[in-house]
């Protein structure tokens, strides 16, 4: 086909998940894709939840139990840094919602960086010119896909 596809909830690559970068891996090598876009979602729900999460994290004393954790949770802590990077970005009275709704573009940027980090052969790929790595926002209620262009980084490689 002409697009390949990877969904999961947030676009979540905080753990370097295998089945994601292994699935791009495939994507760009074999299948010969020559674009890969980090595309989120306005009003998105786990960057909502990593938000709240992140915020009731900052008002406890007590640390979370990982043990007790459920896997959705680790997924949201997992965006809690990227959640904590939109809310320092934003002024110091942002709301849970305004948060959330920078979040989403923090954490496309979050996605590009670490698929450069974690995958040698879409950094040397991204890096020759071969593959390129773009970022965007679709907003769920006009449909209109706001382009936010290469992370910084790529200048680097």
């Amino acid at each position: 086909g002409d697009i390949f596809v990877l969904r999961n909830a947030g676009n979540s690559l905080s753990h370097a998940e295998g089945s994601v970068v292994g699935s791009l891996e495939y994507s760009i090598g074999p299948l010969g894709a020559k674009l890969i876009l980090v595309l989120g979602h306005t009003k998105c729900g786990a960057m909502m939840g990593a938000t709240q999460m992140m915020l009731n994290a900052q008002k406890s004393t007590e640390a979370s139990d990982p043990a007790k954790q459920t896997t959705l949770e680790k997924l949201l802590e997992g965006l809690g840094s990227v959640a904590a990077q939109a809310q320092q970005e934003l002024r110091p009275d942002a709301s849970a919602d305004d948060i959330a709704a920078h979040t989403v573009n923090v954490n496309v940027f979050s996605g590009m960086a670490r698929l450069l980090s974690y995958s040698e052969s879409i950094r040397e790929k991204v890096k020759s010119g071969e593959v390129e790595l773009h970022g965007a926002v679709y907003d769920i209620v006009s449909g209109k896909v706001t382009f936010l262009g290469q992370h910084p980084l790529q200048m680097c490689l």
